[in-house]
């Protein structure tokens, strides 16, 4: 399916330090179209950590019928914004909020997208979200850190890539410059979601819990939750924050084709009811497949 992207669509939030960007990607036909939220992650790279990131799975969702909104959050390297900011450095509730603001705005959206104007199914929504946007969205979800729920309810299913786990175990430097990250409570998250981790996603920078920190979301959360675990896959698994970057450390096209896949069938089961993902799983090896209805 042909696809188009527009960006940046600018977004006045205020008391917000910047405005709020996003792009916009969606098919050129078709109507009642569902809505993915994309947040991106914090790696090395500038852009990456934007709106200009995770083409890949922006680019396939909108051929495959979905229209993809990605902010740039606050905590983007590409904004630089000065570290004695409020929320400063990974801005973790303003992240979900930029995902809430979205959805309050999609009118202004449609506007500014005059494509889209009538095409959104605004029933339909998920959210998704690699490494710190596993994290944004599992708030969006239903999981709680420091005793605050961001969780909005008009997110029907998410999908966490990579996603944060427990608060215990994590590193020294994790618990003195991310202390949110300590009190991750998954004992409320409700919404469906797919979990997506490497067996080889070891992120000894975040935590001493190995691989299975990434699962964390699986195992703590209230079902119905699925898992889906890529053998060799690492915190890049194979390449989903863009084209060719040099960060990631397990590049391999064929694993990001199965993510690619595999996400859309959850998806498109859960919003449109159309698809059964785990027999989508079936077609295929290096992968796990785990489920609690």
């Amino acid at each position: 399916m042909t696809v188009f992207t527009v960006s940046p669509v600018v977004l006045e939030i205020p008391g917000r330090p910047v405005d709020l960007q996003l792009k916009v990607s969606a098919p050129t036909e078709g109507s009642g179209l569902p809505i993915i939220l994309l947040s991106h992650g914090q790696g090395y790279s500038n852009h990456l950590s934007s709106l200009n990131g995770y083409a890949p799975l922006a680019n396939h969702w909108a051929e495959e019928g979905f229209v993809v909104l990605q902010p740039t959050h606050l905590s983007s390297r590409t904004l630089n914004l000065p570290a004695d900011t409020p929320g400063a450095p990974m801005f973790w509730k303003e992240r979900a909020q930029d995902m809430s603001h979205l959805l309050d705005r999609l009118d202004e959206i449609e506007k500014a997208v005059p494509q889209l104007q009538g095409r959104l199914d605004r029933t339909k929504v998920a959210v998704a979200g690699h490494s710190m946007g596993g994290h944004t969205a599992s708030l969006l979800l239903g999981m709680k850190t420091e005793g605050v729920s961001l969780k909005d309810d008009r997110i029907r299913a998410g999908v966490l890539l990579g996603a944060t786990g427990r608060g215990d175990g994590l590193t020294e430097f994790v618990r003195e410059n991310y202390s949110f990250m300590v009190t991750s409570d998954f004992s409320d998250m409700t919404t469906p979601a797919l979990v997506v981790a490497g067996d080889k996603d070891a992120s000894e920078h975040l935590t001493v819990n190995g691989p299975e920190w990434h699962t964390d979301p699986f195992h703590l959360a209230p079902a119905p939750k699925d898992l889906l675990i890529l053998e060799g896959g690492d915190h890049g698994l194979g390449g989903v924050s863009g084209y060719d970057v040099a960060e990631t450390t397990d590049e391999s096209p064929e694993r990001v084709a199965a993510v690619q896949r595999l996400t859309t069938a959850y998806l498109r089961g859960q919003l449109l009811g159309t698809a059964d993902w785990q027999q989508e799983a079936l077609v295929g090896v290096g992968f796990g497949v785990h489920s609690r209805p």
